[in-house]
C-alpha cells in the first residue's frame, strides 16, 4: 500500500503506530525521533505519507511540517497530537497538513485518517 515515515520522539508511540500501519498493510519507510531527522529522512526516503507528532524534543512538529510542505507542496502529512482539536488543528491544516488526529485515538480512527489522506 503506502510507504510511511513515522515521526515521534516517544519510542512507545513509534512502536504503536508501526504495528497499526503494518497491520493495515502499509510499509514503514522509516522512523524519525525529531523534526530535523524527519526532514532529512523525507528527502532521502520520499515516503507516500508522514505521521508527525506536534510536540517533540528538539523542535515542534509544526515547524517541520512547514519545512516539508515548503520542500514538497504535495506532501501528505498527518499531525498526531495530544493537544486535542481546535486551534492547533486549524493551524496545522492552514500550513498544509492533510490530516490531524488527537491522542489517545482508536486504531479504527487512525486507519480511517490514513485512508482519507491516501484517498483509498
Amino acid at each position: 500500500m503506502a510507504r510511511i515515515l513515522i515521526v515521534d520522539d516517544a519510542q512507545i508511540m513509534r512502536n504503536i503506530l508501526s504495528v497499526m500501519l503494518e497491520k493495515a498493510g502499509h510499509e514503514i519507510a522509516g522512523q524519525a525521533t525529531s523534526g530535523k531527522e524527519a526532514l532529512e529522512m523525507y528527502i532521502e526516503l520520499d515516503p507516500d505519507l508522514v505521521t508527525m507528532d506536534i510536540q517533540m524534543g528538539g523542535g515542534d512538529g509544526m515547524t517541520y511540517l512547514k519545512e516539508i510542505i515548503r520542500l514538497d507542496p504535495e506532501a501528505r502529512v498527518i499531525m498526531v497530537s495530544a493537544l486535542g482539536h481546535g486551534e492547533k488543528e486549524r493551524e496545522a491544516r492552514s500550513i498544509g497538513a492533510a490530516g490531524y488526529i488527537s491522542k489517545p485515538f482508536r486504531e479504527e480512527d487512525f486507519a480511517e485518517a490514513i485512508r482519507n489522506v491516501l484517498g483509498k
